[in-house]
């Protein structure tokens, strides 16, 4: 048993090394003077009113020669609709609409709908973008292979040890996302920097088959897309002018639910390997909770388990600490320690909470 866990551990060590080996070296490549399309920033929202401030700020920052701004309202109940009128009204690039049914994949369809840009650019009501965002994000169409293109995403750590935690968390989705996207297997990406062309959209008719699922408008998109045109349709973007940034979760019970919403689209993808991917993520985690068990071992099995832990700590440190230097969000070392011992018991409880699907999301019971 002690062999076991020392030869896992080290395995572990290995395969973070080797995966962020992959994180994508995105090359800042400028927009030729010739080369500009017309871009429709697309954010679907619900009950959103304590992010309406900022939004409106983030939005009047944006310089794009041609911009269209369409925020579709999907039902709110709080004012939210009413707040960006009042704030945004007077910008003629901006258009507020309410969508006609209920859900976000179809506020997302009736935007890209109503667009009038070739390129749609989705993000979300709670998130922050960098000065250069849409030309770096545009920049990739250049290559009229390229339909789709995902960027980085971030949460503003502001202090908490939950803010701190899912900042290593969403590295580590980063680190697994940048990996797919260089081996040309897209798995996953983020409906927060998201960037397609609008004809792709419809060639693939948009979420038709998946709207019964309450999440995964990004990733049925990219995989709908990707098994359309094929590889080198779809890009990853990787650097901090690229990222985008949007509010942690306030308590661990909003946590558990946004990854309960996200995990639960494992079904609709009627594959294998994605149901061996989410029974292997749940006893890799099984496995490391197992290991507490050494303590009961005596001194070598004390020592043992203090070595496993550390270099498990150290194997994230390497990898998703990498990732979030390069992002401009560093952690120290004993933030990253602290989130290694805690995150195998998350993964489990959010794996087990998915089984049945139940949690509740922006008023809504699912």
């Amino acid at each position: 048993m002690l062999s076991f866990y020392l030869i896992w551990s080290l395995s572990y060590l290995t395969l973070l090394w080797w995966m962020s080996r992959f994180w994508v070296k995105e090359q800042n490549t400028s927009i030729a003077q010739s080369f500009r399309l017309n871009v429709t920033l697309l954010i679907p929202f619900r009950n959103e009113k304590e992010n309406i401030p900022s939004l409106i700020l983030n939005l009047k920052k944006l310089r794009y020669p041609q911009l269209e701004i369409l925020l579709v309202d999907d039902h709110s109940e709080d004012g939210s609709l009413q707040l960006l009128k009042e704030g945004l009204g007077e910008l003629w690039y901006v258009k507020i609409l309410e969508s006609p049914a209920f859900g976000k994949k179809k506020a997302v369809e009736y935007g890209v709908k109503m667009a009038s840009g070739e390129i749609i650019l989705c993000s979300d009501a709670d998130c922050f973008f960098p000065e250069l965002w849409i030309e770096r994000m545009v920049s990739p169409f250049q290559d009229t292979k390229i339909h789709l293109v995902a960027a980085a995403v971030m949460v503003e750590d502001k202090g908490r040890f939950l803010d701190i935690f899912q900042s290593l968390d969403w590295a580590g989705i980063l680190l697994i996302t940048s990996y797919s996207f260089s081996k040309n297997k897209p798995l996953m990406c983020s409906g927060a920097n998201l960037a397609y062309r609008k004809e792709a959209f419809e060639k693939v008719c948009g979420y038709e088959g998946n709207h019964e699922f309450a999440s995964g408008d990004d990733e049925f998109l990219l995989k709908k897309i990707h098994k359309f045109y094929g590889q080198g349709a779809t890009g990853y973007l990787s650097s901090s002018e690229s990222l985008v940034k949007t509010n942690p979760e306030l308590t661990w019970r909003d946590l558990i639910n946004q990854r309960i919403r996200w995990a639960g689209k494992w079904k609709a993808h009627f594959s294998l390997s994605h149901a061996i991917s989410a029974l292997g993520a749940f006893i890799v985690q099984l496995i490391w909770i197992g290991s507490f068990s050494l303590i009961f071992l005596g001194g070598k099995g004390i020592l043992t388990f203090g070595v496993v832990w550390l270099l498990k700590g150290v194997a994230e440190k390497i990898s998703l600490g990498g990732i979030l230097e390069v992002l401009g969000c560093k952690q120290n070392n004993i933030s990253i320690l602290k989130t290694s011992l805690v995150h195998p018991f998350y993964v489990l409880w959010v794996g087990i909470r998915t089984l049945d699907g139940k949690f509740t999301w922006k008023g809504r019971e699912n």
